[in-house]
């Protein structure tokens, strides 16, 4: 423990964003880092409990504690190798995790936890900036071979720490570029591409072949996986979007939210028109856009169409609104249900909550939303009598979530087992599917979630891979 008094005596101290004026003229990011004397007084707050529950909160269980210890110290590269011995891409969660460390620390049950987030970015910031992070090429190679299906977080961590143990490794990735929703889910101004650029060029260095523009089931068949690999990994995430099942949602100005950001950060890369948008330019300049749908990604959509310049953005939750504060002592150290504002909500967003959609209005082009406001009764929703309303709408985004896999093509050509929630069925202790030598780590194997669920899932799901391999395994779980 740095400092015995630091939480007493230090205030904790969020990162601050750069002016809405400003951040809205471009797609870069906007969150300003804090200087290392503020990042040694925030760090000097962990209180290093007996029992730290932000390990429990972090789902890589990062060992958070000690490297908030070597940063008050001044042993910054030492609290990288500590941060990156549960977390291969520190770079990536520092920046789009929503933190369930810092619901999980004891500091939050006074509201003030440690700023865990802000620090492991600075963390791994500061490596790439001294130049400490750097390949870590196997000192000798197994013999063996692995397929691994898909380039997001799952995979990319899967496929590196398969790469470190000495295993031949093949990443194939649908896209032309790799990353999944890494790449093309999240905006820019959330986490700048050239981020996953450089860790691919890391785990090239170390052995890792990328193949972009391959799609298993499609371009190449899955049988030829099996036979020309000794293990394959199924990483490809939760694609399949919830469908909007109302009259009116065929319209054409009726799409989904990854159409409509994915198309964005092609434009951000430098792809042109046509190749940023081949079913036809979606863009919000001028037009009052709705977004179904309350996490996240709805959250996206709002940042990227005031980038855009829509005439106005209004942003649907079917969902009650949360209350602007949890009740510690029910949900903490859990993540809790409460109201949340985004940096993209704050750009300006109208917010309603508890409404359902009826129908879209429109002929060729889409021209309102009917709705109506709902009330929860013993878990079930009611439709208020007389309350029915119509937005203006030009363009409506669907932002509703992922119910599973795509089934068509790689799962069809694989056959393997899946749950009763239409994900690939496999276990968290070995990883396996219904097929000898296929494995599934990530949104595919566990649903929807967040990318730190895929780094961990991706880890685990190597040592799983490298242990039915090599009969035992050095890698971390």
């Amino acid at each position: 423990m740095g400092k015995e008094t630091g939480f007493l005596e230090v205030e904790r101290r969020e990162r601050v964003y750069r002016p809405v004026e400003e951040r809205l003229r471009h797609y870069r990011e906007f969150t300003v880092p804090h200087d290392e004397p503020t990042l040694k007084g925030q760090a000097s707050r962990c209180m290093n409990c007996g029992i730290p529950y932000c390990h429990n909160g972090c789902p890589v269980n990062n060992i958070i504690p000690d490297w908030n210890h070597l940063v008050y110290e001044g042993d910054w590269r030492e609290a990288l190798t500590n941060l990156h011995s549960t977390n291969n891409f520190p770079e990536f969660t520092g920046r789009i995790c929503p933190a369930p460390c810092e619901a999980a620390c004891t500091l939050n049950i006074v509201d003030a936890p440690v700023t865990i987030k802000s620090i492991e970015c600075a963390i791994v910031d500061k490596g790439w900036e001294e130049g400490w992070i750097e390949p870590r090429p196997p000192l000798r190679k197994t013999g063996r071979s692995v397929a691994v299906v898909g380039s997001g977080p799952a995979g990319l961590a899967c496929a590196q720490q398969l790469a470190r143990a000495g295993h031949s490794v093949t990443v194939l990735e649908k896209a032309d570029r790799v990353g999944g929703l890494l790449r093309y889910g999240i905006p820019d101004f959330k986490m700048e591409k050239h981020l996953i650029n450089r860790r691919a060029m890391q785990m090239e260095a170390e052995g890792v072949q990328f193949r972009t523009g391959v799609e298993v089931g499609v371009s190449i068949s899955f049988a030829s996986l099996e036979d020309n690999f000794d293990a394959v990994v199924l990483a490809g995430g939760a694609e399949e979007p919830r469908p909007l099942e109302i009259p009116g949602a065929e319209l054409p100005g009726v799409r989904l939210a990854m159409e409509f950001l994915t198309q964005q950060n092609k434009r951000n890369a430098g792809d042109d028109e046509l190749r940023a948008a081949p079913r036809g330019t979606l863009i919000a300049t001028g037009k009052h856009v709705v977004v179904i749908g309350g996490g996240d990604t709805g959250s996206d959509c709002v940042g990227t169409s005031n980038r855009q310049g829509a005439a106005s953005v209004t942003q649907l939750e079917i969902m009650p609104r949360p209350p602007e504060k949890e009740d510690k002592a029910l949900s903490w150290p859990n993540w809790p249900m409460k109201l949340r504002t985004s940096s993209s909500h704050e750009e300006g967003a109208n917010r309603d909550w508890a409404v359902l959609t009826k129908r879209v209005i429109g002929g060729n082009d889409v021209t309102g939303l009917e709705c109506v406001r709902v009330e929860w009764r013993d878990g079930q929703m009611v439709e208020i009598e007389g309350s029915e309303f119509t937005l203006k709408a030009d363009l409506i985004l669907l932002a509703m979530g992922f119910v599973g896999p795509r089934k068509q093509g790689l799962l069809e050509q694989a056959g393997v087992v899946l749950d009763a929630r239409g994900n690939v069925a496999g276990n968290v202790a070995h990883y396996r599917t219904s097929r000898d030598n296929v494995y599934s780590c990530g949104d595919m194997r566990r649903g929807q979630s967040l990318v730190v669920w895929a780094i961990r899932e991706g880890r685990q799901c190597a040592r799983a891979v490298d242990e039915a391999l090599m009969g035992s395994s050095e890698l971390p779980r």
